[in-house]
């Protein structure tokens, strides 16, 4: 049954993005306000420039340990190289990517075009449902 659910049934179409520029305070800020683990870095054209995750967030803060500012930019911590999907790929197969990667969510493309994100939570939440 799995095999046949696609991303575009269980990601989340409001996606938070940030721009490559932002400062990593504000990008922190923003993943804890809207309760997300990653978000989608974008260009001024909406082109996917990378992630920025809690993961880098943490890089951030235990770096401000040691130099008293959490200053810096997204770009500066992002992943430059995230792993992503297409809204018609199939939740098994997205299953298996998240199997082989540290990444809690991944953004959905459909035709080229960032429409969602997916996240693990995603994923299992559809297993309980399809139960």
């Amino acid at each position: 049954m799995l095999a046949k659910i696609a991303a575009a049934d269980y990601m989340s179409a409001n996606v938070i993005t940030v721009s490559a520029h932002t400062e990593t305070s504000i990008a922190i800020k923003k993943l804890l306000d809207h309760k997300i683990t990653s978000m989608p870095v974008v260009d001024e054209h909406g082109k996917l420039l990378g992630i920025f995750s809690e993961r880098d967030g943490m890089r951030v803060a235990v770096g401000s340990a040691y130099n008293q500012s959490m200053e810096g930019r997204v770009e500066e911590f992002m992943n430059l190289s995230p792993v992503t999907v297409k809204a018609s790929d199939s939740l098994v197969d997205i299953a298996t990517k998240f199997q082989d990667s540290p990444m809690r969510s991944f953004p959905v493309f459909e035709n080229d075009s960032l429409v969602g994100m997916i996240s693990r939570v995603d994923v299992l939440r559809a297993l309980l449902t399809i139960r």
